[in-house]
């Protein structure tokens, strides 16, 4: 790893610190594997026609080794057009760069390309003079910068990492949407973490890991904090990030379990997949690897990678549906948009119709109180703006998503609207 800025070293001390932060994984036994039918089903039946969505994909599948050859090389193709032909943000190319070099192709046509790192190395620096220009904003979010930081650490990149020590301090802004905690970005941030603390006792870096040492166990504490009552940590669709942060942040005195059930969490997930929840492939990609087992610190580009698809039988044990069996074909539904002044509509739309197709609807009637624009991700789309107004990373703006004014995990193109349901897209501030 290439660093500046180092701190002076602070002695065998630092050393106890980091021997009592032991890596402790709970996975689900081979007896359970038939639960994951649905997972590994819905990840390769899925038709990818983005390059984010293939690098999800190959992440995941290559993580467990549940992958073969002929996937990983349409992946790595479909990767490879996107990262040159469009323009990617720093958290995209981090994660292309960590799928790609998750493990090392048989096939030599398939070479990790070490111009990624200089590529990521930019992207990096325009985040942190972003940030510096704009009252400690990301270009981004501090998920994608985390992911840039991890995957840097993770291919010997170069970064200052006092900088990014200060910058993952667990109270900062950057963690919170809406005054609520982050838990996939803390977890993504504890990964980040745990990769510089590793490297700098692998090369004897001279540097002060006190401080990051001290980021992991508050992050992790407030990841803690957000634990259910069922074992989920968040919500469902962050809880396998959050089992990664858990996993490699555990210590030798076992201090998670008196807060943490992992089995009980693994239950509460695997109920979760047979009953369809993880319908959207990235969804299914982010929860596999933790389930498993594994985490993101495991990516090794000097690793032959396993192929073993037979692993799974997916032909079996389908996700079971989750569309509305409400008899009618049509429903009612209450939409809203709120900046100042909130402006109202009622609309009616097809049973099974998602929160998108409603704003469709409202905007059908009046497009002007009701127009908005979309842009595609890999968990699908999400909107940029309403009534012309856009979100602003600099401003810290963003246009929330709410149901009876709770705000919604889901996305604007999978969460499924009800009849009579009260919806809204509310301007707000993280």
């Amino acid at each position: 790893m290439k660093l500046s800025h180092h701190l002076p070293f602070r002695g065998l001390l630092l050393f106890s610190l980091i021997s009592s932060q032991l890596c402790k994984i709970c996975e689900i036994s081979k007896e359970k594997y038939f639960h994951l039918n649905p997972l590994v089903s819905t990840i390769i039946d899925f038709k990818y026609t983005s390059g984010i969505q293939a690098a999800n994909i190959l992440l995941s599948l290559r993580l467990t080794g549940i992958n073969n050859q002929s996937l990983d090389q349409q992946f790595i193709q479909q990767i490879n057009v996107a990262r040159k032909g469009s323009y990617l943000t720093s958290g995209q190319l981090a994660l292309m760069t960590l799928a790609l070099g998750a493990c090392k192709n048989p096939n030599t046509s398939y070479r990790f390309d070490p111009h990624l790192i200089d590529q990521l190395e930019k992207k990096f620096q325009a985040e942190i003079e972003n940030m510096e220009a704009h009252e400690g904003s990301p270009l981004t979010n501090y998920y994608q910068f985390s992911t840039t930081v991890l995957t840097l650490c993770l291919f010997n990149g170069k970064y200052s990492i006092t900088k990014v020590s200060q910058l993952l301090m667990p109270n900062n802004k950057n963690y919170y949407f809406g005054g609520q905690f982050s838990v996939d970005t803390g977890a993504m941030a504890v990964l980040a973490l745990s990769c510089m603390k590793k490297s700098i006792v692998n090369q004897n870096i001279q540097t002060d890991v006190e401080v990051i040492v001290n980021n992991i166990q508050q992050l992790v504490k407030k990841i803690l904090a957000e634990k259910k009552e069922n074992g989920l940590i968040g919500n469902i669709f962050s809880t396998g990030e959050a089992m990664q942060a858990l996993f490699v942040s555990s210590s030798d005195d076992n201090e998670h379990e008196n807060v943490w059930n992992c089995s009980q969490t693994l239950d509460t997930v695997l109920k979760e997949v047979s009953q369809g929840t993880f319908s959207l492939p990235i969804a299914a990609a982010q929860v596999l690897p933790a389930l498993l087992g594994k985490t993101y610190l495991d990516v090794n580009k000097d690793s032959s990678c396993i192929y073993n698809s037979d692993k799974f039988n997916i032909s079996v044990h389908q996700p079971i549906s989750v569309m509305p069996t409400n008899g009618s074909s049509n429903i009612t539904v209450h939409y809203s948009v709120k900046i100042n002044e909130t402006y109202s509509i009622t609309v009616t739309v097809k049973n099974g119709s998602v929160f998108l197709d409603v704003m469709e609807e409202a905007q059908k009637q009046n497009e002007t109180l009701f127009g908005f624009t979309v842009a595609e991700s890999s968990w699908g789309p999400y909107v940029t703006s309403v009534q012309g107004l856009e979100a602003n990373n600099n401003d810290r703006s963003y246009w929330q998503l709410l149901s009876e004014d709770k705000p919604l995990s889901q996305g604007v193109g999978s969460y499924l609207v009800h009849d009579g349901e009260h919806l809204e897209v509310r301007w707000s501030k993280y």
